[in-house]
């Protein structure tokens, strides 16, 4: 391929779901165009997510110190035209992105079409189909750089071997490991928190139980749901990001909403069940390769409107506990029917 790019330049600097979507495609680009080197422009916490990917580099955006504002962004172009990179996949295409493109001019730039009106007409009920998802799009940036990117057959990590620190926190694999991870960045994406609990209960009887997630109000909600029953191991602000993506690793099967930790497993190669409240797989964000069974949806005929929002944003407040509309019997089953004997 004459003057093809050598060094591309990722441009994909939030949010948490977004980055692991991108891991995939990536790996995918790795093994198919083993010569051209590849450099993630994001956040520093998300390093650990590219750390299994070849002829990868992360470099980190400072967006809130160093490269804040017009003259930050400057600087970081300055630092980025340094690394000699000869192409830039923007695949966030938001306002920073698109200032820190213009300074880093005479370099080829493509940038994610993120299909903003097919996803208006899905959410205002005009066309319900399925939407190109999200990993395609990402593809497609590579696509007119010049390099096709085929995500039909992946490959992905061997399970981490855990360390005595994390083994001592969620015990040795007497039983099939399930992580579920019960919050969303809105309410009206996650499963109500009652049922959530009958979920958990059930399954402890016969499995060990990792529950997900962070922040101050979500650690005193699974820590009471594993004073609950034996077999629940609240992890929350217990491990590193590295140690809690080696735990997911070892799962048999990750329970979570339409939230970042879903596609985190499913980053992974591990078998993700999802819940789906006002949001809809159709706007293109399930997890990577999963089963399309394996989304779990609110009842359309009871709530009609959805999706009504692509992010959960946006709802009638009747539609708050949509997700409530699946039965805990159901979500339960699901789970044991995927989970080998």
């Amino acid at each position: 391929m004459q003057d093809a790019p050598k060094h591309i330049l990722v441009i994909r600097l939030s949010a948490m779901g977004d980055v692991a979507m991108t891991v995939n495609v990536l790996r995918a680009f790795t093994q198919q165009y083993p010569d051209v080197k590849l450099t993630v422009l994001t956040r520093a916490f998300f390093k650990p997510f590219f750390r299994d990917l070849k002829n990868v580099s992360v470099f980190y955006a400072d967006v809130k110190h160093k490269h804040k504002g017009i003259l930050g962004l400057y600087k970081l172009s300055k630092e980025l035209k340094a690394l000699k990179i000869d192409a830039v996949a923007d695949l966030h295409n938001v306002l920073r992105s698109s200032v820190l493109k213009t300074f880093l001019f005479g370099i080829k730039t493509v940038q994610i079409d993120k299909g903003r009106a097919e996803k208006k007409a899905l959410v205002s009920g005009q066309e319900f189909k399925q939407l190109k998802t999200t990993h395609q799009r990402y593809a497609d940036v590579f696509k007119t750089l010049g390099f096709p990117i085929d995500l039909s057959n992946p490959n992905f990590p061997e399970k981490k071997p855990l360390s005595k620190k994390v083994i001592e926190t969620i015990g040795n694999a007497q039983k099939k490991r399930i992580g579920i991870a019960p919050f969303a960045a809105h309410e009206s994406k996650m499963y109500p928190l009652d049922l959530m609990q009958e979920v958990i209960e059930q399954l402890a009887e016969k499995y060990t139980v990792l529950l997900f997630g962070g922040g101050k109000k979500e650690i005193q909600t699974l820590t009471y749901f594993e004073s609950q029953e034996k077999g629940i191991i609240n992890l929350a602000g217990k491990l590193t990001l590295d140690e809690e993506l080696d735990v997911v690793s070892n799962l048999d099967v990750m329970l979570s909403m339409d939230s970042g930790n879903a596609h985190i497993a499913a980053m992974l190669g591990v078998k993700t069940m999802t819940i789906w409240g006002v949001t809809h797989p159709y706007a293109g964000f399930t997890p990577f390769n999963q089963p399309e069974d394996f989304c779990l949806l609110a009842d359309r005929t009871q709530y009609p409107k959805i999706p009504t929002s692509v992010y959960g944003n946006k709802f009638p407040e009747d539609y708050k506990n949509a997700a409530g509309s699946i039965p805990v019997k159901t979500v339960v089953e699901k789970i044991q029917s995927v989970i080998p004997a």
